[in-house]
């Protein structure tokens, strides 16, 4: 069994195959998140990381400054069209160009931009399987030369129906037809220990896919296409007309959100507030175990 969008996961031979490819683009998007005993987490961009060390010919796409509204109420809530598309063309994207997008952790910093690219409308778009720890353990070539590409020319087309919002979300519980899919840890998803939002648990109805299930613990590579199948097929989400999947920021949402799309699911969105926005307010129903 295989994926049905093969097109959008990229392996790291085929990569380090195409440097040099003039269209190609290649995107770091890591950020770090440090554990905070008053705010829950600290966030740190990935560039000083990047600047250390990277993909040969890399750029580095900043999630914490030029992809996030610097407006918005919540840490990653997503920007403008015409703030996205600055960024994009700063970084050399254009319409021909492929971009290939990796991350030093599970991927989901790279699944993150990779979706909304989707969202404003830019399908020619992959995510490294494995991104920076596949590629290191493999030994493949890494640079610390700062890259420079010409500047683009990226036009945004979006697709509102792949970001959803809290009155979607809360018009979804119960509805039947929306399978709502929560994609932190199965702790979090039931509510055990100290939560890191305003509440524990978990959107009521939900059902949980935690995003560090979808990768090899070693390599960070994604998962066989069968087992990611047989994943979401036990929770539900292959036989319902819409799927939600959220998490704390919409961040691991993406990661989930992926992989859907991956084996070939298409009517998705991610929740881009997740639990810092549900739980901020009293009013939205959680359940725990």
């Amino acid at each position: 069994m295989s994926f049905k969008h093969p097109e959008y996961l990229t392996e790291t031979k085929w990569l380090a195959a195409h440097l040099n490819d003039p269209h190609l683009r290649v995107l770091d998007c890591t950020v770090f998140l440090h554990a905070d005993k008053t705010r829950g987490y600290r966030v740190e961009s990935g560039y000083q990381k990047w600047h250390e060390g990277h993909i040969p010919g890399s750029g580095f796409a900043d999630l914490t400054k030029d992809l996030s509204d610097p407006r918005g109420r919540f840490m990653f809530t997503m920007p403008s069209a015409e703030r996205f598309a600055e960024a994009m063309s700063r970084y050399g994207v254009s319409d021909s160009t492929r971009v290939v997008l990796y991350d030093s952790l599970m991927n989901i910093w790279a699944a993150r931009v990779w979706w909304m690219l989707r969202a404003f409308g830019f399908d020619n778009a992959a995510v490294l399987s494995g991104g920076w720890r596949k590629w290191r353990k493999e030994e493949l070539p890494v640079s610390t030369t700062p890259t420079k590409h010409p500047f683009g020319h990226f036009v945004a087309r979006p697709r509102p129906q792949l970001i959803a919002h809290k009155p979607d979300v809360l018009a979804a519980i119960g509805s039947g037809t929306t399978c709502i899919i929560n994609a932190l840890s199965s702790h979090e998803h039931a509510g055990k220990g100290q939560s890191r939002y305003k509440r524990p648990g978990r959107i009521t109805s939900s059902v949980n896919v935690p995003f560090m299930t979808l990768v090899d613990p070693e390599t960070h590579a994604y998962l066989p296409a069968k087992q990611l199948r047989a994943r979401f097929t036990e929770v539900g989400a292959l036989n319902r007309k819409h799927v939600v999947t959220y998490c704390g920021g919409g961040i691991a949402a993406c990661s989930d959100a992926f992989v859907l799309t991956l084996l070939g699911v298409e009517n998705v969105a991610v929740y881009d507030g997740s639990l810092t926005e549900w739980t901020d307010d009293p009013k939205t129903p959680m359940e725990v175990d």
